[in-house]
């Protein structure tokens, strides 16, 4: 039995999150509540939790926009930099609308020069991310982080306690914990979801933003979801895929589909708004808190880093425990850090012993065809 028929309201309620979540912002901003949008896996959100403001996921997933994009920015650029000026430049992003500030990163070069025009519009903040994780690269974060801290205290005329920036840090880890145990029960085979339904409570977590009912919803949903599992009739055992590359929120979701509507199940994520998002906490217990802030999110294994061994040691121990058949790397066109990085990421799981297929692709559906015929190949290979 398949969890989709037992579960249906919970799922489809996740799925819907970021729509839904429009409403509430608008009651926060009536509320004079503070927003701030960000882009990246790397914002410190703890930092702007700790003076009571709400923080959002901007990353568009859709190409509506991107026409209105390229009148700015040009076409051989990727899709997420172009649907994310798109939606912003054009104010159909309703959270872009309402965020008071809006946060960049220094990560890739589209991104970097995207906030540049955007900060013709918008109070934008770029912070500088250093891109290697080295001691003086950790100590440049740091310095980045209490600047972030130091701007938000002058720009919305509050203190930020240390006090308050670890009841933040404790919150996001138990959210941390919670999305984690949730996503470990891909672990069993055959596994009691998809992963389009995993994916789904992930990417809508994001936008709830009571972050303290966020753990009890999870763990909540947990315990239905093994329920349903030890008490009714399995779901016939599938390949087992690990999905790594770019973020597959949205439009490119439909890799995801094309994988489960051809015989096989994707079991774990290293990609933003996946494993990479939750895997590492934060030290609560840390002398210097903002170190320790620091500290747990350069850490993070993304291809803007060199070297990037935390990408390598995060895939190698997910193939392991999560028994997986085949890795499949979902790049975005001109996304030129993961593509180039993708021969390497070849090479360290096919010498695992685990088949390993590249796509690239974009926001459109133009490619979908041409998807399922080599997602059904590998499969087939497998």
């Amino acid at each position: 039995m398949e969890l989709i028929k037992a579960l249906p309201e919970i799922f489809e309620d996740f799925a819907e999150q970021r729509k839904n979540s429009f409403l509430t912002m608008k009651e926060l901003k009536d509320k004079n509540v503070p927003v701030i949008g960000a882009y990246c896996t790397y914002f410190p959100q703890e930092i702007a939790m700790a003076m009571g403001a709400v923080t959002v996921g901007l990353c568009s997933t859709s190409d509506e926009t991107i026409p209105v994009a390229e009148r700015d920015l040009p076409r051989n650029l990727c899709p997420m930099v172009k649907a994310s000026y798109g939606f912003a430049v054009s104010d159909k992003c309703p959270f872009f609308y309402f965020s008071d500030v809006v946060v960049g990163e220094t990560t890739c070069d589209g991104k970097k020069k995207m906030y540049e025009l955007m900060g013709e519009f918008k109070n934008v903040y770029v912070m500088e991310l250093p891109n290697s994780q080295s001691e003086t690269a950790l100590k440049l974060w740091k310095e980045e982080i209490l600047k972030f801290k130091s701007y938000l205290e002058q720009t919305f005329k509050v203190v930020i306690t240390e006090e308050n920036v670890r009841k933040a840090v404790h919150m996001m880890n138990e959210n941390r914990i919670a999305l984690k145990n949730l996503y470990e029960v891909m672990k069993n085979d055959p596994a009691p979801m998809n992963g389009q339904e995993l994916f789904n409570v992930l990417y809508g977590s994001q936008f709830r933003f009571d972050k303290e009912k966020v753990p009890e919803e999870i763990n909540a949903l947990r315990e239905k979801i093994m329920k349903e599992y030890e008490e009714n009739e399995k779901m016939p055992k599938k390949k087992r895929i690990l999905l790594t590359g770019c973020p597959s929120s949205g439009a490119p979701m439909k890799v995801v589909k094309a994988l489960e509507e051809n015989g096989a199940i994707v079991v774990a994520y290293e990609n933003c708004g996946g494993t990479k998002s939750v895997d590492r906490l934060i030290d609560e217990s840390a002398e210097d808190i903002y170190e320790a802030i620091a500290e747990r999110y350069l850490q993070i294994g993304c291809s803007v880093m060199t070297p990037n061994k935390n990408r390598y040691e995060l895939i190698g121990r997910l193939i392991e425990e999560y028994q997986i058949d085949g890795v499949v790397e979902m790049t975005l066109q001109a996304c030129h850090t993961y593509n180039v990085e993708a021969k390497s990421i070849e090479k360290f799981v096919k010498g695992k012993g685990v088949p390993y297929i590249h796509v690239e692709t974009d926001y459109s559906q133009e490619d979908i065809g041409q998807l399922n015929t080599r997602m059904t190949a590998f499969v087939e290979m497998l």
